[in-house]
Parts: structure tokens; sequence; C-alpha cells
């Protein structure tokens, strides 16, 4: 039996001018980039902060950690929030909070400082980036724009972590480690003004409904377990007590938040949004690939730093034939591929791709060249993030109703979040396993032994990072409808007006 959404009528709007949604796209971009930048472009600045400020090796890592638990853990209640609060207003103040706390950040004298800023930097985030998202959703019901807007906000989603290393590197290098946090500011007073101008507010028209207290708790709880489960299996190990404990509480509160979902009056998630096939194949690939691509920031930026002696800057620059391909990608796929063949062979399509493109970056080896043995790999992975990002990201928010809209993206981003923290545990856990191994096997540890332990290291990161996508393009394949099969992506302008959502 098919089950269906609440019907209701929360919003009505006056249909929004063709330029003025494009100024929308560009505000909502804007956005969406300081988020997901973010989380790299600290990762530059890194050392230089811990030099600035004498915070230990082992304390480093909870700069990025503070952030990402907070930011993880809050999503699918920024996103209810800004369905209860209105678009426009929660959008704006995701914006502000999102430039204060990174002004804080950039000002901190201390170690305590800069994590309590980055925390609030990551509860901001969550109310910003599913907003996002939602704004775009409910902007863009025309189907043909609709697909040119998903375009270019999956690139986006794709690429920030890429335009985050260099943006990084170059202010790291040329300014000083706290303009990756300053420029932030910049970035949101831009975006607070062209949301003023911008962006529509939604009239409420029906009743407003109650935030489901019970239900944000137990799963702001569940993915703060799950996410700190995974980062803590990243230092300590995963035989660590800690480890195991966060990672069981957090799929206990899983099942809890499922369950009071089922009878909620007014629940924070409808199970609906995610039993759906199409939906649910979407949020599943975008947590795939988000593993999987893990590998590609992390290892090749080291193994160009480390093994090949690369500048911060270098670096940076590296990656932007990546993200050239994934613009490219995004852009074909959404106007010309995903409304001729769907996602249910675009998707696994990129994530085939995926795979090849990191079985080739397995090659690399202290001799290798960037322009003959990375240059090649980094194309076919910008091409194949850019054919999975935006179909998976279009399909997620395809029929779902404007009161559930916020939710809805916040369940994008969430599924994004918690890849990239199980491919960092996972990955990074097998990388040092394997330079161990090497490291033992090829006594004595010298120079040499040590800088090949280190690339045999990320070459099994690799491996693993392929069968992510291998696996992640079989579920594809299985899970995602046939064209014409329930929702289609030709018929999204019926989507936004629609009041019941049947889940397929």
């Amino acid at each position: 039996m098919p089950e269906t959404m609440p019907a209701s009528s929360p919003t009505t709007s006056t249909p929004v001018s063709h330029s003025r949604r494009w100024w929308t796209l560009s505000v909502v971009a804007l956005a969406q980039l300081m988020v997901v930048l973010d989380s790299t472009v600290v990762n530059i600045a890194l050392p230089s902060a811990q030099a600035d400020l004498g915070f230990s090796d082992g304390d480093r890592q909870w700069i990025v950690t503070a952030y990402s638990l907070a930011f993880a853990s809050l999503l699918l209640l920024g996103g209810r929030l800004s369905d209860l609060m209105g678009r426009k207003r929660t959008f704006i103040i995701g914006l502000i909070g999102f430039a204060v706390a990174s002004a804080l950040g950039g000002a901190a004298d201390t170690f305590g400082w800069l994590v309590a800023a980055r925390a609030l930097q990551g509860a901001f985030g969550a109310l910003l980036a599913p907003t996002a998202l939602a704004v775009l959703t409910t902007t863009f019901t025309i189907p043909k724009e609709r697909a040119r807007a998903f375009g270019v906000f999956g690139a986006i989603a794709g690429a920030g972590g890429a335009v985050g290393l260099l943006l990084g590197g170059f202010l790291t290098e040329y300014f000083d480690w706290r303009w990756n946090l300053y420029i932030n500011v910049v970035i949101a007073v831009v975006g607070v003004v062209g949301a003023a101008i911008f962006v529509d507010h939604l009239q409420r028209t029906g009743p407003r409904p109650k935030l489901d207290i019970p239900g944000t708790i137990l799963v702001s709880a569940a993915l703060f377990g799950l996410v700190f489960g995974f980062s803590n299996a990243e230092t300590d190990g995963w035989d660590s007590p800690l480890t195991w404990g966060m990672l069981a509480g957090a799929v206990v509160l899983l099942v809890a938040f499922v369950l009071w979902q089922r009878r909620a009056a007014h629940p924070l998630l409808p199970l609906p949004i995610v039993l759906d096939r199409n939906r649910g194949a979407a949020y599943l690939s975008v947590m795939i690939a988000g593993a999987g691509m893990f590998g590609i920031f992390l290892f090749v930026t080291y193994y160009l730093q480390t093994s090949l002696g690369f500048t911060p800057m270098q670096t940076g620059f590296s990656f932007l034939p990546m993200i050239a391909m994934l613009v490219l990608a995004a852009q074909l796929s959404t106007n010309i591929f995903v409304p001729r063949f769907g996602p249910k062979v675009m998707v696994p399509f990129g994530m085939a791709l995926g795979a090849i493109g990191m079985v080739l970056l397995t090659n690399l080896n202290l001799d290798s060249t960037y322009a003959a043995n990375v240059l090649p790999p980094l194309m076919v992975l910008g091409f194949a993030m850019g054919s999975i990002m935006p179909a998976s990201m279009q399909t997620a928010t395809l029929g779902v109703d404007r009161q559930f809209a916020g939710v809805a993206s916040a369940m994008v981003n969430t599924s994004q979040q918690v890849g990239g923290s199980i491919g960092t545990a996972l990955l990074n856990t097998l990388a040092a396993t394997a330079a161990a191994d090497y490291m033992a096997s090829h006594l004595p540890a010298t120079a040499e032994v040590a800088a090949q332990a280190a690339v045999t290291s990320y070459a099994t990161a690799y491996w693993w990072g392929a069968g992510f996508f291998a696996v992640g393009g079989i579920i594809a394949a299985l899970l995602f409808r046939r064209m014409g099969h329930g929702l289609s992506l030709s018929n999204a302008h019926l989507a936004a007006d629609a009041e019941p959502v049947v889940a397929h």
C-alpha cells in the first residue's frame, strides 16, 4: 500500500519572475559554496593555526571535528526550522550567524575559543545548508529551469571541497590563517544583501505545525553519536570502547527515532520522504559518493605535498581541471542526459567512472608526474561527480510538499556529511594500517621506506574508494526507478504545488 504524506497548504506565493529566479540561484549558490568550502579551507590553515595558538597534535582534530559534529547532528533540525520559520528568514539568520561565528574564530587567541567558534559555525551551517537547497527546490518549478539550477547547485556541492583547498592555500600562503575564517564574513554580507532583495517570502495560509521536540532530541543525539564514533575511530582506532559505544548508542537512538516518527503527530522527518524508492536511492548515492570522494581530496592532497613536494597553492591549482570537468558534466547531465535517461542510468554511470578514476590513482608512485599520472584520473573523477551529484540532489527533493522541502533538503546534507565521516574513519584507518605493515616488512625504516609506505597507504585508500563507488553503482542501478515509473524528472512542475506526496 502506498503511504501518503500529510496534506496541507502551508504557504502561498506569487510566481517568481524569470530574472529574479536566477538572481536567487546566485545567492543560494554563494551560501552553499561558503558552507561546503569551509569543511576543507580550514584544513589548509591548521598547521599555521597550531603554530600560532600552540595546541597539540592530539587536539588538532577538534578544529575539524567540532564543526562536523555540530553540523551533522543539527541538520534535520535546521531543515525543519526552515519549514516552520520561513525560508527567507531562516536563510538570512543562517548567513548572519555563520558570519559571526567565523569572525569569532578568526579572532580566536586560545584553542578553546577556536573550537567553540567552529562548533557555532557548524550549528549555523546546519541551519543554512538545507534552507539553501529548499529555497532552490521551491523557487525553480519549471522542469527545464529546475534542471539547470540543480546542475549549478550540484556542481558547487561537488566542487566546493576542491575550491576550499585552492582558497585555503592562497589565503594561508599570502595572508594569514585567520583569513580562512574571515573570508566567510565577506561572502555572508553579499549573501544577506542578495537574500533580502531576491529571495521571496512565502506567506503561510494554514496552521503552523509544532516542532517535534522528542524526535529532534533523538535524531540529533543519534547523528552526534554516529559522527563522533567514526571520528574517534580515526584517532583512537576501532578497538576503542568509546568508538563502539558511541556507534552502538547511535544505532539504538536511530531505531527509537524511526519508531517515534511513525506515531508523532508532527514528525520531524515524515517517513514517506525517505521510503520513496527514488529519494532513498538518491540519499544513499550522495552518502556513498561522499565517502568515496574523501579519498580524492585527502590522499591526493597528501601525495602532492609530501611525495611530489607541491606547495599549498600548487596543490589547490592542481584540482582546478577536476572542478572544470565537474562543472561540465553537471551541465551536460542536468540539461541533456538526466531528462533523457533519468538517474537510473546517470548515477550508476557516474559511480562507474568514479571507480575507474580511483583505480587509476592506485598507479601513482614516487616517480609519477602530475600531467601524466595525476591529471587524467582527477578529470575522470570530476566528470563522475558531475554525473552523480546533480541527478541525486534533484531526485532527492523532487515531489516533496513545500512544507517538508527543508527537512527533505536536510537529508541530502546529512547523507553527504555522514558519508564523509564514514569515509574519513575507514579510509584513514585502512591507510594507516597499510603504511604500518609496509614499514614492518621493509626494515630498517629509512626515509625512502617511509616515503614508499605513504604511497602504498594512499593506494590502499584508493582501492577502497573504488569499492565504495562500485557498490554505489550497483545500489543505484537496483533502486532508482526507470523513467516513467512514478514521479519523473519531466514533471517536476507538478511536485512544487502537490499536496499529498505518495511514496511509491
